[in-house]
């Protein structure tokens, strides 16, 4: 199953992963140090660092399997957008009370509600998907139903991450 991300978000994942297998060499030295403490079945710094490796390398393995599933869509190739679409910045509007906000809808790897960035696989970002400026889209939240009408449609994508793919997927 392919994983819908920006060359921005796959670029963090990326980094992360280098991040976490240049941790390698420092995870590997703590554990010989603490080897050379005497006995392991009582060695509190031998089980620490054991269990700091594991959880290290099960984070490297996720990682690459999230890039191995993932499709990069770059957002910025996209022009001028009548619908919404993954990528896309929207202006909505809450039918019941009138305030405006600016979300983007990336994929689950990048969501970040502070920054408005919301999953496609969201109910909102669900109920966006398809829509053309002018249209409700219609949410149904455990909290009750809204209803949001699309003012604006853009590509608002700008590349945050420093590219670690030498500009490629």
């Amino acid at each position: 199953m392919k994983r819908p991300m920006t060359p921005r978000g796959y670029a963090a994942l990326r980094n992360e992963l280098m991040r976490l297998k240049a941790m390698r060499p420092e995870i590997a030295l703590a554990i010989e140090i603490a080897r050379g403490h005497g006995d392991l079945s009582e060695n509190g710094d031998y089980d620490a660092a054991k269990a700091k490796s594991g959880m290290t390398e099960a984070k490297i393995r996720d990682a690459e399997a999230r890039l191995a599933t993932a499709e990069v869509i770059d957002p910025s190739k996209f022009g001028t957008l009548t619908r919404v679409v993954f990528g896309a910045s929207v202006r909505i509007e809450d039918i019941d009370s009138g305030d405006q906000r600016f979300i983007s809808i990336f994929g689950s790897e990048e969501s970040d509600i502070e920054k408005g960035w919301i999953s496609f696989e969201a109910p909102l970002g669900k109920a966006l998907i398809g829509k053309e400026i002018g249209d409700i889209a219609k949410v149904v939240l455990p909290g009750g139903d809204r209803e949001y009408e699309i003012l604006e449609i853009s590509v608002q994508y700008e590349e945050t991450v420093e590219e670690t793919t030498g500009g490629k997927p």
